[in-house]
């Protein structure tokens, strides 16, 4: 898998203290995205799956106190089955898995593609829809403009609707 790079100790980018892996490559590429070094299918770096997890649980200050880890980009969801191995081990452990994506859910639900299944399944948060800079707000949590939805998984498949994460 190809990623740009890995942040241990985040606190914006999902609930709770988290590891961001930061995927490379994206193809919807959205005027004033926070990542745009990211968009690059060939930028970054090749690592494997098993390398991946090794990083993120890599020992350090502070690791005890890691809630989650978190998928952002470039696109997560091009990588979907090996984001969703990294998932499955990060769900091993005990963190939850919040994903960035700048499609929104009801369109990554309606693919017929098993790997995109596998991580919507394995996504605890779903932060969706493509960064707006006409709707930047600031003071949002976890998100950069307004269009954006902190989609709370686990209530949305029982439900079988979309429930918005409110929480802290």
């Amino acid at each position: 898998m190809r990623i740009s790079g890995i942040t241990y100790e985040s606190l914006v980018d999902g609930p709770g203290l988290r590891v961001v892996v930061f995927v490379q490559g994206c193809d919807l590429a959205c005027p004033h995205c926070q990542n745009p070094e990211s968009h690059s299918m060939s930028g970054g770096r090749e690592h494997s799956v098993r390398e991946v997890i090794r990083m993120i649980k890599k020992p350090g200050p502070g690791r005890k106190l890691v809630r989650g880890v978190t998928f952002s980009g470039g696109e997560p969801f091009l990588q979907a089955g090996e984001l969703a191995q990294v998932a499955f081990e990060a769900k091993r452990v005990g963190w939850d898995v919040a994903t960035y994506t700048g499609y929104v859910y009801e369109e990554l639900a309606a693919r017929d593609d098993a790997d995109i299944q596998a991580l919507l399944d394995l996504t605890d948060y779903l932060i969706d829809g493509p960064y707006v800079h006409e709707e930047r707000d600031l003071d949002l949590k976890f998100r950069g403009s307004a269009n954006q939805r902190i989609i709370d998984m686990e209530t949305t498949r029982k439900q079988g609707r979309v429930k918005l994460y409110y929480g802290q």
